[in-house]
């Protein structure tokens, strides 16, 4: 389970601020609220972590395609940024405590940090349905970190 993409030395600027926050916290409770739901023409999930630093919470939400045994697939693109998405970082720090909602329902996941030629796999995948990702990945000299969230087993 490596999460190692580190940050570019070329891309767009990370989109934050005040705005961008307060569009984050509408579409989070949009996807809540509906049960279901797209963004940006795909489908959307909340993305849940915990914060490597504060240990606090933090919703997301984020774009995902289908993966194989009912995983999840994500992109941490940041609109071609130089650098990854917090939530790549939280990720990182604590990949077993994830959940996302979906569907309507909420399910604990264990996320995971794809390599080699499962990477390009899941990559062709997201190019052919999402072809923006494509031109995220020619902005930035950053190797876009294609992340797979699986159910977490019950214990």
């Amino acid at each position: 389970m490596t999460f190692d993409t580190r940050r570019g030395t070329r891309g767009r600027r990370q989109p934050k601020g005040r705005f961008f926050r307060w569009v984050n916290t509408m579409m989070t409770r949009r996807l809540r609220r509906s049960g279901t739901g797209t963004m940006m023409g795909f489908n959307a999930l909340v993305l849940t972590t915990v914060g490597r630093r504060s240990g606090q919470e933090r919703a997301n939400p984020v774009g995902w395609f289908p993966g194989p045994d009912g995983s999840r697939i994500i992109v941490a693109s940041a609109n071609a940024a130089v650098d990854n998405p917090a939530w790549y970082y939280n990720l990182s720090a604590h990949p077993d405590k994830v959940r996302i909602e979906v569907g309507g329902r909420t399910i604990e996941v264990v996320a995971r940090q794809l390599h080699g030629d499962e990477r390009e796999h899941a990559w062709r995948q997201i190019v052919a349905a999402a072809p923006r990702f494509a031109q995220y990945q020619e902005r930035t000299d950053r190797v876009l970190p294609v992340i797979r969230l699986d159910p977490r087993q019950a214990a």
